[in-house]
């Protein structure tokens, strides 16, 4: 669920919660979602820098279109490209974590190359543990609450979990504070690889090439203010594109469709 989605959402009837305070994981948010106004969700999944869970709590599971095929999942896992998908819901209330690729890989179980191009169910991932944490979270009546208890349990699995090469790990958290504006061969030499050896081993633990991670970078904040209603040739000098024609491309390659349908998606 894209965070650009949420302002609008909020004044459609949607509630929308944070924690009060920051969480104890770096590279992970968390959400609160409930539909007050029983509207129902329907929403194109967009490709983010960021691996998506969503726990439904609610009595409705989320419908995921992907593929050509749908699936009823009462929570899910999205990884950082998940091909034409979307989710449907008659009621919605579920707790969203957002997590970077650097926190994914130590805290799903999987790295985020294996979720590339789809949707999965997170019990696919956690195994036994996934209706466990959905159970004891639905039995939570308060946000605090819920967010407490899922950081304890990220907390918990990241203890004894691998972690990303940190030359990767750099190369990715330079990308990030670039916006997306960066060369590979100054990753390489940032890092001291060299250009083939860090393309092989970002790419084989992030799930993109750098300059593809480089690309979802600089998408994201354009895929915000489109949905916000900017102007597009406004969002493509601000976001660092070319010209309003590059930031067509770029809305073509990963979400599929037009800056003008994704404004409205």
């Amino acid at each position: 669920m894209d965070s650009a989605l949420h302002e609008g959402d909020r004044l459609r009837g949607w509630e929308v919660a944070c924690p009060r305070r920051p969480g104890p994981l770096d590279g992970v948010e968390v959400a609160g979602f409930r539909d007050r106004s029983a509207a129902g969700l329907d929403m194109r999944v967009v490709p983010q820098p960021v691996v998506t869970v969503v726990i439904e709590l609610g009595d409705d599971a989320l419908s995921v279109e992907h593929d050509g095929s749908s699936r009823a999942l009462r929570s899910l896992a999205a990884g950082l490209m998940p091909g034409e998908a979307r989710v449907r819901a008659r009621r919605v209330e579920c707790v969203e974590v957002q997590m970077s690729p650097v926190s994914a890989y130590s805290l799903l179980g999987v790295a985020p190359c294996d979720l590339d191009g789809g949707v999965f169910g997170l019990e696919e991932l956690w195994g036994r543990h996934e209706p466990r944490l959905r159970e004891q979270l639905t039995g939570i009546p308060g946000w605090e609450g819920r967010f407490a208890l899922v950081e304890q349990f990220l907390v918990r699995r990241g203890a004894s979990a691998p972690s990303m090469d940190p030359e990767v790990v750099a190369s990715w958290e330079r990308i990030v504070s670039r916006r997306g504006r960066v060369r590979v061969g100054d990753l390489a030499v940032s890092c001291g690889w060299s250009r083939k050896r860090l393309w092989a081993r970002f790419t084989a633990q992030v799930g993109l090439t750098p300059k593809r991670a480089a690309m979802l970078v600089r998408f994201d904040p354009a895929v915000k203010g489109l949905s916000a209603g900017r102007d597009p040739a406004e969002v493509a000098a601000v976001c660092g594109y070319a010209d309003q024609s590059h930031l067509h491309r770029d809305v073509m390659a990963f979400a599929g469709c037009t800056p003008g349908t994704l404004a409205l998606a």
